[in-house]
């Protein structure tokens, strides 16, 4: 690490750090509902979240639709705004800056997108579309330097050799070769964190892998990844740690290995029952949770997750647990919202 990013760090060594983080979204209420006064509802797509991420180090949101991974990003992108909590970037809080003292910022943040047939503009060339944040950003004075970091950007996301791709159209590359050409849009800006929002869900089986290596190399090369997947067994093998999402909550959180092996929240042990496993003869049931995710506007009181708990109890309805080290935990990093675990 050098001298310059030991000080682009906080002073928990970490690159991001995200505390007590709530974003809500107003309900409309329509015309009969505001002339009658309604109390405004809000869905509560993110509540209380606490995490942080070090340079070199790659995080994995895990968890259903709908649990509030990709709201979580976004606000950290301050693309949402919070409604509470505090962003750290660096030591600084950009929870409450103006979009024009967050512009040198997005420099440093990049977010990549899940699905690459939309991300892409289908009226950009690549070498367009890899070289608009460096004209945004007045990066590379000349068109031919500019050119060498996009040659640059692409090579360093696997498309080579670079001539091939530099005027070709949206519509005549191959969909990993789109989320290559996303990736080198992210990353001809050299940020220091990477958003990865279910980079590979759109993809086939044969491309996944590719993209999750260049990810996993640009990690070991410096770069702070938060990587957002529903997949917990990619999170297992990619990921250094794991923080799984129920409900806007992070429910349990640790080092990758502690929480596939060792998981402690039933939420967390019914993701990983219906893993596959390499081995066919280790076979285990899975455990299907019954109904379905609770209306995010209405909130169950107490744990959220005692609806669907297959070990609930009373207590479980009136006590909301909070994140902490239970007495089975093989690591002090490793956390569980549970008062049963």
């Amino acid at each position: 690490m050098s001298a310059a990013e030991v000080g682009a760090v906080t002073a928990n060594g970490s690159l991001l750090e995200v505390q007590g983080l709530v974003t809500r979204y107003p309900v409309p209420r329509g015309l009969l509902g505001t002339l009658r006064r309604q109390e405004q509802e809000h869905v509560h797509a993110v509540e209380g979240v606490d995490f942080s991420v070090g340079l070199g180090e790659m995080l994995a949101l895990v968890g259903e639709s709908g649990c509030g991974k990709t709201t979580t990003a976004q606000t950290v992108m301050r693309m949402v705004d919070a409604d509470a909590g505090r962003i750290l970037f660096r030591g600084r809080d950009i929870s409450h800056l103006t979009q024009r003292q967050l512009r040198p910022l997005r420099r440093e943040m990049q977010i990549i997108y899940q699905d690459p047939y939309e991300s892409l503009d289908p009226r950009y060339r690549v070498r367009d579309t890899v070289a608009e944040p460096l004209l945004i950003h007045g990066i590379g004075g000349k068109a031919a330097e500019r050119d060498a970091l996009v040659v640059q950007a692409l090579v360093q996301a696997g498309l080579e050799p670079p001539e091939l791709y530099l005027d070709r159209f949206p519509h005549e590359l191959s969909g990993g070769q789109r989320q290559r050409v996303a990736i080198a849009a992210a990353m001809v800006l050299k940020p220091k964190l990477l958003l990865a929002d279910e980079p590979v869900s759109m993809l086939d089986v044969s491309v996944r892998a590719g993209i999750l290596r260049l990810l996993d190399e640009l990690r070991r090369d410096g770069l702070a990844i938060v990587m957002i997947t529903h997949d917990l067994s990619t999170a297992a093998h990619f990921a250094d740690r794991i923080a799984v999402m129920y409900l806007g909550r992070i429910v349990e959180e640790g080092p990758a290995k502690d929480v596939v092996r060792n998981p402690l929240h039933p939420y967390t042990k019914a993701l990983i029952s219906v893993v596959p496993k390499r081995d066919p003869r280790d076979s285990t049931e899975p455990q299907i949770l019954k109904g379905e995710t609770p209306n995010p506007i209405h909130i169950p009181s107490g744990c959220r997750f005692h609806p669907r708990c297959p070990i609930a109890q009373e207590e479980c309805r009136s006590i909301d647990p909070e994140l902490r080290r239970p007495a089975s935990a093989k690591s002090p990093e490793h956390r569980a919202a549970c008062i049963l675990a």
